[in-house]
Parts: C-alpha cells; structure tokens; sequence
C-alpha cells in the first residue's frame, strides 16, 4: 500500500504564495516520476508539474515562470511553489506518483485564490 499525504493548501490573494507538499509511504520501491495535476469545479483534472526522478521537469504553459517543482528523494516527499497566484489558480490540487507499473493520487488539498 502507498499513501500520500497533501498538505499547504489554503486561502491566497491574488499575486501571493503558497507551497504544497506531499510526503508517499508505504511499499515504495522506486518512484519514477512525481506530479502535482489540478480540478477546478466544472472542468477536467488538468498537469500542473511533474518532475522525473533525473530531476527532468515539465510544466503546463499557464504555470510556466509562477510555479516551481521540487521533491527530496530521501523524504519521497514533492513540493510545488506557487507564486503570483491568480484567480484561475483556484482548484484541487492532487498529488501523483508513478512507481511502476501503478500510479498512486493524494485526496487532494484545495487551493483558493481571492481578495
């Protein structure tokens, strides 16, 4: 069994920041890749961040230059900054890891952008 805890979410104004973790345990041999995917009310869960266990990152272009990937292998644990946060920011934030073949999703943490 894996779980994932997600925690950092919160209420944010615009243009301010916040950081989101999530820690895997469990029966984890080696993880492949570790990402953060969003689901804002009404729409499809869309890729935030992933980052590859080279470090290789890969962001969605509306995140490009505002969010930051980052994970510490000796934690199994992945972090995103996010910065300038925008309206549109607004979701549930899910965390993903791949430890192959099975992928394994956190319950999610709700980001709010407003003033």
């Amino acid at each position: 069994q894996v779980q994932l805890v997600e925690s950092g979410g919160g209420l944010v104004q615009p243009g301010g920041s916040l950081r989101l973790s999530c820690a895997a345990s469990g029966s984890i041999a080696s993880i492949f890749a570790m990402g953060w995917y969003r689901q804002a009310p009404g729409k499809q869960r869309e890729l935030v961040a992933t980052i590859l266990s080279s470090g290789l990152t890969n962001y969605a272009d509306s995140v490009k230059g505002r969010f930051t990937i980052s994970r510490d292998n000796a934690k199994n644990t992945v972090y995103l900054q996010m910065t300038s946060l925008k309206p549109e920011d607004t979701a549930v934030y899910y965390c993903n890891i791949v430890v192959p073949p099975s992928s394994y999703w956190g319950q999610g943490t709700q980001v709010t952008v407003s003033s």
